[in-house]
């Protein structure tokens, strides 16, 4: 029996991830599935990195990984990113490794995972495109497409919408979840969201864990008054 904690866009939230991998531990999780945009909009990616490094962790790369990529070297590409997004990924380019920032830039768009005999694909946006949005209520044809896998997974994993969504009656019995965003949640539901999978009984358990937002919130505000977008969007319901 392994239990899985399924979560992605942490979004450089160390206080937020911190909130779930606590939870994760209580649970017995001992492997984690990220959907990527581990980085980008809020300002510890050093310490999001650390604090994942001490786990067993199956990544892929989203769209913020993507972005990274377009800021080395490109001073005009990073400038367009903190007017639009923040200094999160700056922070990142400033404060990690090299090396580190390697690993991220290298993750592959889409994977598939075998684990206790289940059958996972894992991805950001979908599994051709990271910045591909399937939100709840996404049609019969996106579903349709998401499930036309040739390698057949039991289950299919999404993240980059920031939803929370779990659909157990797709076509040819695939299910796929979205765990929601650990770092940025954008369904009117503050916390930190994700998701535990326990791949013995296949059952999978939506999770929102609270955590004291002060610090992430002020220091948005004073590195980023220029966009309350990123304190505003933790805590509206």
């Amino acid at each position: 029996m392994t239990r899985l904690a399924i979560l992605g866009d942490i979004h450089g939230n160390a206080d937020a991830l911190s909130a779930v991998l606590d939870a994760a531990k209580r649970e017995g999780v001992t492997r984690i599935l990220n959907t990527g945009d581990l980085l980008g909009y809020y300002h510890a990616p050093r310490a999001v990195l650390a604090q994942l490094s001490g786990w067993q962790h199956d990544a892929v790369r989203g769209n913020h990984e993507d972005m990274l990529a377009k800021t080395v070297g490109d001073p005009s590409e990073t400038a367009k990113v903190i007017r639009d997004y923040g200094h999160g990924l700056s922070y990142a380019l400033e404060t990690v490794k090299a090396e580190v920032l390697d690993a991220l830039l290298r993750l592959p768009v889409s994977r598939l995972l075998t684990v206790d005999g289940m059958r996972i694909r894992l991805a950001h946006g979908a599994p051709w495109d990271t910045d591909a949005y399937v939100y709840p209520d996404a049609s019969e044809e996106i579903l349709n497409r998401l499930c036309d896998d040739v390698e057949r997974p039991d289950l299919i994993v999404l993240g980059h919408t920031h939803y929370q969504a779990l659909w157990s009656a797709s076509v040819a019995g695939i299910r796929i979840v979205n765990p929601g965003s650990v770092g940025q949640p954008r369904d009117r539901q503050p916390g930190a969201a994700w998701a535990l999978l326990d791949t013995t009984t296949g059952y999978i358990d939506l999770r929102r864990e609270p955590y004291d937002m002060m610090d992430v919130i002020e220091t948005a505000r004073r590195i980023d008054p220029h966009l309350p977008y990123l304190w505003t969007v933790l805590t509206r319901q």
